[in-house]
């Protein structure tokens, strides 16, 4: 066993006190919540890289968003630099009662998974940068630049135009982003491909206000119905989606296992899978469209009264190879073109749209990464994935930094349910994410 593995797992107790540390500190960055802990975890995080040895280590931010920190372990002579990217913002915790805790912010281990919100996205992603940098002493073997962000669960709306502020002093030979998920516990993965995405406020309208559905009904149509059949045609009978001009590829030869898709995911026993083509196809490299929530009069309160307008809001995933701009285009002129009897449609895409990206995996920083996992998974090699989330400022890390090669990895796992409730993060596994980091910037020296 290297003396690196073995500094990795020394450092483990610390790294969990203080992974579980971050984890109580509740930072949404979201409109309408208290971004004082948001402010209080930029602090955490800056303290624990100055105890950890930066040469360099502030807060920065652009235009009023959420703080970043910016460290700085320089370069031994003739050494390259990498670059470390985690968020340490976390998605709001949703209903209390789908959650086997009282606290989702108070962390609990139950069968070797740590619970709580933010545990695996991304706060253990933070925590396994820092594991490497312990293991190494504060002094890694190569350059190290660190950005944590505040913001990402938010769409990261600044962080482009900070990324481009301080292009100069972030730049690196190799970018890690430890923001993804591996393909089991027991495999790890390097992710190679990533969906865009796009919302879109859809609205119809059709009256100048309500009038009775028993007086006018039969003749004259409501807002909400025709909202229900235009948002029907982004779909075939297939459940394919339906939007001509959007791109649509193939995924790697790795598949899922349908029955383990229908266990991770919760589908009730009679419903069906969607889409066509392989289950990695459908997840990866197809596009989607999801209808997140519509205005109209809830069921209890509603009134027998023809809605005049009714509003839709939309997501949709976009296949590699596709274009946010494009996805823009194409969704307004096909509902444009569906607009059922006659009804007014107004198209309002939301800000912080993505595109999709693919990563030349090719290279020495993707050989060293591969031995790297290879080590820590004690002779299981990573696998090839993509993922159907997105994460969209990785094409804005390819614009602004050509030459780097781009690493997506991962500290969650098949069971880590990101978002939602009961969040989770392997304990073995995440051992493994740090001893694989730590070797990593060993294998990247000259």
């Amino acid at each position: 066993m290297s003396d690196v593995v073995n500094a990795v797992r020394a450092a483990m107790p610390g790294v969990r006190a203080d992974l579980e540390q971050l984890v109580r500190i509740p930072g949404i960055a979201f409109d309408g919540f208290d971004h004082e802990p948001v402010r209080r975890g930029a602090g955490e995080v800056q303290r624990l890289l100055a105890e950890a040895g930066a040469a360099t280590v502030r807060q920065v931010r652009h235009d009023g968003g959420q703080p970043s920190v910016l460290a700085h372990f320089p370069a031994p002579e003739g050494q390259p630099t990498v670059l470390l990217y985690a968020h340490q913002d976390v998605q709001p915790v949703g209903d209390l009662a789908l959650w086997r805790q009282d606290d989702p912010f108070e962390p609990v281990e139950r069968g070797g998974r740590l619970y709580g919100r933010g545990v695996a996205d991304d706060k253990a992603g933070v925590m396994a940068h820092l594991a490497a940098l312990r293991a190494h002493g504060g002094r890694p073997p190569v350059g190290v630049k660190l950005l944590i962000e505040g913001e990402e669960e938010f769409g990261s709306p600044t962080l482009e135009a900070l990324l481009r502020e301080y292009r100069t002093e972030l730049a690196a030979d190799v970018v890690v982003i430890a923001d993804s998920t591996n393909w089991r516990t027991d495999v790890p993965a390097l992710t190679t491909s990533l969906r865009g995405v796009i919302n879109v406020y859809v609205e119809t309208a059709v009256l100048t206000g309500a009038v009775h559905s028993g007086i006018h009904g039969g003749a004259v149509p409501d807002a909400l119905t025709a909202l229900c059949r235009l948002l029907a045609t982004l779909h075939d009978d297939e459940g394919d989606v339906a939007v001509e001009g959007l791109v649509s590829g193939e995924a790697a030869e790795l598949d899922y296992d349908e029955e383990q898709l229908r266990a991770e995911a919760g589908m009730l026993g009679g419903a069906e899978f969607i889409g066509s083509g392989r289950l990695t196809d459908r997840l990866w490299t197809k596009p989607t469209a999801t209808v997140l929530g519509i205005d109209c009069p809830g069921a209890a309160e509603a009134a027998n009264a023809l809605q005049p307008t009714a509003r839709a809001k939309v997501s949709f995933r976009l296949a590699p190879g596709d274009s946010a701009a494009n996805a823009v285009k194409a969704v307004r002129e096909h509902l444009e073109a569906h607009a059922p009897w006659g009804a007014e449609v107004r198209i309002a895409p939301e800000a912080g749209m993505g595109d999709p990206c693919v990563i030349d995996s090719t290279g020495p920083a993707f050989d060293a990464a591969r031995a790297a996992f290879a080590e820590a998974w004690e002779g299981t090699a990573p696998v090839e994935i993509g993922i159907g989330g997105s994460i969209p400022m990785i094409a804005t890390f390819q614009e602004l930094f050509p030459e780097a090669a781009i690493l997506v990895t991962g500290v969650e796992d098949q069971l880590s349910n990101p978002h939602g409730p009961n969040e989770s993060l392997d304990l073995v596994m995440f051992e493994r994410v740090c001893v694989a980091e730590a070797l990593l910037l060993e294998k990247l020296r000259r």
